[in-house]
């Protein structure tokens, strides 16, 4: 399992509803994080890019798309052509546990809602959450307080929010930029924890699966 390189996943949305949309998703591997921004046909944020290269180390690479439907079909062709080429495991926090979760859950019906193909053919999934709930001594579950328990403060610097909710407030008023970079941080607060638990965890404390639809 650690011969496989990880790849860290996190989706921003509008809300829990099946007619909700997802408004940012990102991936995060070890020189550099892909984040689609859903600018909801209200233009690219001015010099958004060059903030965001200029400020974050490793890089940032942020293509922006006029609706829902257009970055669900760029994130497919980059996995395509960039993940499922490659010998990767995607990891979430909550994205699907073994009783729910909620990225995938949700990437699945907005695709389907677009009539769009799955994309994450061959790619096997561990989410994290199980394993710290059970491997390790701390006292909140969520992916902020865990990476605050277990490894510090730093990449809260980076993120402008205190919580989910405030990202869908900013995005609804077109403030994109802190949207984007608290969709980098949770990316990289996952795959710095995946870090962690392969340090201490046996192979038999993660569960993986793959993401092969039966179709």
């Amino acid at each position: 399992m650690t011969q496989l390189k990880t790849v860290a996943f996190d989706i921003e949305t509008t809300g829990f509803h099946t007619t909700d949309q997802v408004t940012v998703i990102g991936f995060d591997a070890d020189i550099s994080s892909r984040v689609f921004l859903n600018v909801d046909d209200r233009g690219t944020p001015k010099s958004l890019e060059e903030r965001l290269d200029k400020d974050m180390n490793p890089a940032v690479v942020l293509s922006t798309h006029e609706s829902e439907a257009a970055l669900l079909e760029a994130m497919t062709d980059f996995v395509e052509s960039s993940l499922t080429t490659q010998e990767i495991k995607l990891v979430a926090y909550n994205g699907e546990t073994w009783n729910g979760g909620f990225d995938l859950p949700f990437v699945r019906t907005r695709l389907n809602a677009h009539n769009l193909e799955w994309p994450f053919l061959g790619l096997p999934y561990i989410d994290l959450m199980d394993v710290f709930e059970s491997r390790f001594n701390t006292t909140e579950t969520s992916l902020t307080a865990v990476y605050e328990e277990l490894i510090g403060e730093d990449l809260g610097k980076l993120d402008p929010f205190d919580d989910s909710g405030e990202a869908v407030d900013a995005w609804e008023s077109g403030n994109f930029e802190p949207v984007v970079r608290h969709n980098v941080a949770d990316i990289r607060r996952t795959r710095a924890l995946m870090d962690v638990a392969e340090r201490y965890c046996s192979k038999s404390d993660f569960s993986m699966k793959s993401l092969d639809p039966v179709a």
